[in-house]
C-alpha cells in the first residue's frame, strides 16, 4: 500500500492541501504522545537543523514522552537507523518511533557567537555530543503541532513545537575523543570528521549530529549545518579521503557481485577490475515512496578515475551513502575497482526512511563473501534473479558499462605466470 503521492506531499507536508487525510499522518497519529506544554523525555539523543529559511532557521531537539519505565534508559532505537538495520525494523516499527518524538524547536541563526549565553542552543549542542540518551526537560510555549517533515535523505520528523525552556536532568555521556576533537578550534571540520571514522570512535550518525550542531571546524567559522547538508557532507569527507589511498593500490583481479535487501530497497553491487570509477542507477518501481505513477522511473549519476565536481543531484544523499560503503570495502582489502550499482525501490518501501538505512544496508553486503564470476553477463544473470524488472533496464542506461567494454584491457594481452 502507497503510503502517500510524493510529489504533493513533500510540499504539503501533512498540512492537508490535498484535502484527503494523509496517510503517513495517520499511521504517527496512532503514536502521538498526549501532552500539553511540559514534558520529561530522553533524547536519543537526535537534533535537527532545518534548512528552510536559511540563513535563519528551526532548530531543535527530539524527544519522546510518556514512556514506560522499562523504555526511560535508552531511546537510540528511535533514532539510529544503524539500530533499525542491525534490527532489521518494519517501517511500521520505525514510525512508532518516529511518531512518538516531539520536535521542540527555536529559530536559531547558521552564524552563532559562542560568547553569548543562548541557552537553547548550548543545551541542544550539549545534546548533540551524547553517545547515550539524555534525560531532560521540556517546557513548549504552546502544544505540538500535527505536521510533519517529509524528505528522502532523512526519516519522517512530525510533531513539532515551540520550544521556551529545557532543562537537562542528566550529564551527557560524551567520549573523551569527541569531547577533545569540539574543543581544538585550530582542526578543521574535515580533519575532525576523518578521525572520528578511521579511529571508530561513534556511529556515522552521530558524526552527523556533531557537524550539524556547529560543534566541529575552525573556531571562528563554526556554524549550524542543516541536517540534510551534514549527513551528505559526512558521507562525501569520509569516502573521498578514503579515495586518496584506494587510487594507488592495485586493481581486483576477479568480478565480484554483493547484495543486500530491506524495507523494498534491494541492491546489486558490480564490482570489475579496473581503475576507480563509480556510479549508481535506481528504479523506482509504480507506488513505492518516490513514484506514485504507473510506470518505473530511474535516476543516476556517476564519476571516472578523476572524480566529480559536482553534487549528484540525480540520485542525491544516496549516491554519497553508496560510495562511503563501497571505499571502506576497498580500504579493507586494499584494493581499487570499477564499481556499477544497480539500486530497485519496490511498493514495499512506502514512507521515507532516510538515506542512513542505505548506508547500512551497503556496509552489511559487503561485509558478506562475494559472489565471483568468469563473464560479466554470468554477474549480470544473477544479479537478475534477485530483481523485479528486466536487468536490461539498468545496463541500457549504464554510462560506465558501455565504456568498459569498449575499452580493451592490457591485461589481455599477457598470460600470467603459473
Amino acid at each position: 500500500m502507497q503510503l502517500f503521492n510524493s510529489d504533493a506531499c513533500v510540499k504539503c507536508r501533512g498540512r492537508g492541501w490535498c484535502g484527503k487525510p494523509c496517510r503517513i499522518h495517520s499511521q504517527l497519529k496512532e503514536f502521538q504522545p498526549k501532552i500539553k506544554t511540559h514534558f520529561s523525555g530522553s533524547s536519543p539523543p537526535e537534533i535537527f537543523i532545518g534548512r528552510i529559511g536559511y540563513p535563519e532557521i528551526n532548530t531543535g531537539i527530539l524527544a519522546p514522552s510518556n514512556l514506560d519505565l522499562s523504555e526511560r534508559k535508552s531511546t537510540e532505537e528511535m533514532s539510529l537507523p544503524e539500530e533499525w538495520y542491525k534490527q532489521k525494523l518494519t517501517i511500521r516499527e520505525v514510525l512508532n518511533h518516529r511518531g512518538r518524538l516531539i520536535y521542540s524547536r527555536f529559530k536559531s541563526k547558521i552564524k552563532y557567537n559562542p560568547s553569548k549565553n543562548n541557552k537553547l542552543l548550548s543545551t541542544m549542542q550539549e545534546i548533540s555530543l551524547a553517545d547515550k540518551s539524555v534525560s531532560a526537560e521540556f517546557f513548549l510555549k504552546k502544544p505540538f503541532k500535527s505536521l510533519i517533515n517529509i524528505d528522502k535523505h532523512l526519516p519522517v520528523i512530525g510533531n513539532p513545537a515551540p520550544l521556551k525552556d529545557v532543562r537537562l536532568q542528566e550529564n551527557p555521556v560524551i567520549i573523551r575523543k569527541v569531547d577533545y576533537l569540539v574543543s581544538d578550534t585550530d582542526n578543521k571540520a574535515a580533519n575532525a570528521i576523518i578521525e572520528l571514522h578511521k579511529n571508530k570512535i561513534t556511529l556515522t550518525s552521530n558524526i552527523i549530529k556533531i557537524l550539524s550542531a556547529g560543534m566541529l571546524g575552525i573556531g571562528k567559522n563554526r556554524r549550524l549545518v542543516p541536517t540534510r547538508w551534514a549527513i551528505t557532507a559526512v558521507d562525501n569527507t569520509i569516502s573521498k579521503n578514503l579515495l586518496k589511498k584506494i587510487k594507488y593500490y592495485p586493481e581486483i583481479n576477479e568480478i565480484l557481485l554483493f547484495n543486500g535487501s530491506y524495507v523494498g530497497n534491494h541492491y546489486e553491487f558490480l564490482l570489475l577490475p579496473d581503475k576507480f570509477s563509480f556510479e549508481v542507477i535506481e528504479a523506482f518501481l509504480p507506488r513505492s515512496a518516490w513514484n506514485p505513477g504507473e510506470t518505473t522511473n530511474f535516476t543516476q549519476d556517476f564519476e571516472r578515475f578523476s572524480g566529480r565536481k559536482y553534487y549528484a543531484e540525480n540520485v542525491t544523499g544516496a549516491y554519497y551513502t553508496a560510495r562511503l560503503a563501497v571505499c571502506e570495502y576497498l580500504e579493507k582489502i586494499k584494493k581499487q575497482a570499477y564499481i556499477i550499482i544497480f539500486r530497485e525501490e519496490g511498493p514495499e518501501y512506502n514512507a521515507p526512511l532516510g538515506v542512513g538505512i542505505l548506508r547500512e544496508l551497503g556496509r552489511d553486503a559487503f561485509s558478506k563473501v562475494p559472489e565471483k564470476f568468469n563473464t560479466i553477463q554470468e554477474a549480470l544473470n544473477k544479479a537478475q534473479s534477485r530483481f523485479r524488472i528486466p536487468i536490461r533496464e539498468f545496463t541500457s542506461r549504464s554510462v560506465l558499462l558501455k565504456e568498459y567494454k569498449q575499452q580493451t584491457r592490457l591485461n589481455k594481452f599477457f598470460t600470467p605466470k603459473v
